[in-house]
């Protein structure tokens, strides 16, 4: 299994703690830790995607929920992988970190929260990408940098536990889903390029 990048540490610790404590005897908490490290392995797994189709892919796994012509934003359970991935070919502009709040990430409010912003410059326009925290540990992890070019569907980074993603979307393409729909990263197309009208 693929697991994402700077997960050692994450993965490590546990995986000691259920040794030591076996170790030491104490079987109960050892079995509490091996359960830590099973979640933990499970948590940073980083499947391989391919895009099912032309267009913009989603940045995320997870459920929408939000969906306009303008914006999609996707919330990540615990379950999901939390690996992030670029929508549309481009070049990475700008990367901005600011400080915020840490409500519930599955809440209207949390668009307020501890984010990354990544602003991209793509064929069909620019799209900016934000990376949100939750409540839970709120560690956002970037991979790309400004001037980084990226493939649709590359990993560009990750965000720990329960997390959300908004993606702008490019003028000139038609939305794919709704709200409450299923996605995943680098492989559901949210959205497609509508065709040009030639006049006669």
């Amino acid at each position: 299994m693929k697991l994402a990048k700077n997960s050692t540490a994450w993965i490590s610790v546990p995986i000691f703690l259920t040794a030591a404590l076996a170790i030491a005897g104490s079987w109960y908490m050892s079995a509490v830790a091996l359960v830590g490290f099973i979640f933990m392995i499970f948590f940073h797994r980083d499947p391989d995607r391919l895009p099912h189709g032309d267009g913009m892919v989603s940045p995320a796994d997870g459920r929408i929920l939000q969906a306009t012509p303008e914006k999609i934003t996707i919330f990540m359970g615990a379950y999901d992988v939390h690996v992030n991935r670029a929508p549309l070919d481009g070049t990475v502009r700008s990367i901005e970190y600011r400080k915020g709040s840490h409500m519930p990430a599955f809440l209207n409010r949390a668009c307020h929260n501890q984010q990354n912003r990544i602003k991209m410059e793509t064929d069909d326009g620019d799209l900016e990408l934000r990376q949100i925290t939750g409540t839970i540990v709120r560690e956002i992890v970037c991979y790309v940098r400004p001037g980084d070019h990226v493939l649709r569907g590359e990993r560009i980074g990750m965000i720990r536990f329960g997390s959300r993603v908004e993606a702008s979307i490019p003028e000139g393409y038609k939305l794919q889903v709704g709200l409450g729909d299923k996605v995943r990263a680098g492989e559901t197309v949210v959205a497609v390029k509508s065709p040009v009208v030639v006049g006669t």
